[in-house]
């Protein structure tokens, strides 16, 4: 069960509304760093975790914080829409793509709402859930998250970046903020659950079964060979402590490729037909 309140998580003020602003804020919405995204990993991965019931708990807490971020962002999105020049509106009421040349503002914006924010990208693209990661595994998961948060942080810095308006700049530091909150707390997640010991992932699986001559080898794949590239990844103890890295050129291990005739079934020429 969710609730919800009347108010913002976080102040929202626009000074200087910009409609090309509100398309920019589109992406921390609806892209592949922004907020729907982590909103909906953290409610997936909450729902299907299983194990300590802390780890969900958290998860959940965190998920509707994030759903606060969309909201906040929606708001600012329709703010900054509240500016759109009047001949802006007029053209894109003829030819949408007009206005996106004269205002660099996202036509839809008029065309599709009452200058409101979409689930979408700074393209247009509908959010998809494409990027959306939660496999049940949570040492896997808090890694993803971390990535999650990592490019979530940089699309806020370059939005805060972008501005002038000291209320977009406030609110945008406060998500930076949160943003350096959330990588650390999925870091003590992944700490808490064994960190680099935890590894490789999932660590359920007997190291003992798997191929030994190869589980800790970089391959190097250039032909014309030379020295192989050199650094942490190929000498010296592995990461989880587990093994000692080592680098070789990669050389075909398996059989030479190809597959059997065709059937004629299968509509194909009589060449590609076995005997």
């Amino acid at each position: 069960m969710f609730y919800h309140d009347s108010k913002l998580q976080y102040p929202v003020k626009v000074e200087t509304p910009n409609p090309m602003f509100a398309k920019l804020l589109q992406q921390a919405i609806g892209g592949v760093e922004g907020e729907m995204r982590v909103a909906l990993q953290y409610l997936f991965q909450a729902w299907g975790a299983r194990g300590p019931a802390k780890y969900r708990t958290m998860l959940l807490e965190t998920a509707c914080e994030e759903l606060g971020h969309i909201e906040m962002l929606a708001t600012a999105v329709a703010l900054n829409l509240e500016g759109a020049p009047r001949e802006t509106v007029e053209e894109a009421a003829k030819d949408p793509a007009v206005a996106a040349v004269l205002g660099g503002m996202n036509p839809r914006h008029i065309l599709s709402t009452t200058l409101a924010a979409m689930p979408m990208d700074s393209q247009g693209v509908p959010f998809d859930a494409s990027h959306v990661y939660a496999t049940g595994n949570i040492a896997a998961d808090m890694l993803a998250n971390v990535t999650a948060e990592s490019t979530g942080r940089m699309l806020a810095v370059k939005l805060h970046n972008y501005t002038d308006d000291p209320g977009m700049k406030d609110m945008l530091k406060y998500m930076i903020a949160r943003d350096t909150m959330h990588q650390n707390q999925w870091l003590a997640v992944w700490e808490e659950v064994g960190g680099k010991q935890a590894h490789p992932i999932p660590n359920t699986f007997p190291q003992a079964e798997e191929n030994q001559s190869v589980n800790y080898t970089f391959y190097g794949t250039k032909r014309d060979k030379g020295e192989p590239t050199q650094g942490a990844w190929t000498q010296g103890e592995s990461v989880d402590g587990k093994g000692t890295f080592k680098s070789e050129w990669l050389e075909p291990m398996g059989q030479e490729l190809g597959l059997p005739p065709a059937q004629p079934w299968q509509g194909v020429q009589e060449t590609q037909v076995g005997k």
